[in-house]
């Protein structure tokens, strides 16, 4: 017991008072422990959205040809925080995320609305010749905008350490476990 304790806490950051809960109401099974620890911190990181972040950190990844890079700006409440470990390893994960993914802004909406007309106009010509109803069609739209706007997003990707989580589930699991509200608040991407 001891060492699975030891396993969920490595795994999740959370208290062993907190897993010793989550494995009581899951009957011992380590993947729903784990899960109902996620839930706990999402309500917990529900919570503290609203704070101002005004601390944070610049981080900085640059990929090992030297030639792409990236410099994130996160945010969090308290210059403690900033300079706390758990918090720069953050930071430096959105920073090798930006790399790898290239997303173009930080939030969905934030998609620059022409990009969006512009896939529009191609997907209407990839549907021209199925003859589906016009609310069917107008459904198909909206999943595909939803799905191009999540895809160049970061806080929606899919984070590339953990394909289970998106990049804005990652850092709710950060809010909870260091207690502060955390705010990706933009980022630069270079490559040659």
């Amino acid at each position: 017991m001891i060492e699975l304790i030891k396993q969920i806490r490595s795994q999740t950051g959370a208290g062993v008072i907190d897993i010793k809960k989550a494995l009581e109401e899951s009957g011992g099974d380590e993947k729903k422990a784990v899960e109902i620890l996620r839930r706990k911190g999402l309500e917990k990181a529900g919570k503290k959205e609203g704070r101002d972040a005004n601390e944070g950190v610049v981080a900085t990844y640059v990929h090992s040809n030297g030639k792409v890079a990236a410099m994130v700006k996160v945010l969090c409440e308290t210059d403690f925080v900033a300079r706390n470990e758990e918090f720069q390893q953050l930071a430096k994960d959105i920073a090798m995320q930006v790399v790898a993914m290239s997303p173009i802004c930080v939030k969905p909406e934030d998609v620059p609305e022409e990009d969006v007309e512009q896939q529009k106009e191609q997907w209407k010509k990839e549907l021209e010749g199925e003859k589906k109803p016009q609310e069917v069609m107008e459904k198909i739209m909206q999943g595909k905008e939803q799905k191009f706007r999540n895809e160049k997003a970061l806080i929606s990707q899919a984070f590339i350490k953990d394909q289970d989580l998106t990049v804005g589930d990652m850092v709710k699991e950060r809010i909870s476990t260091i207690g502060e509200n955390i705010i990706v608040e933009e980022f630069v991407r270079m490559e040659l």
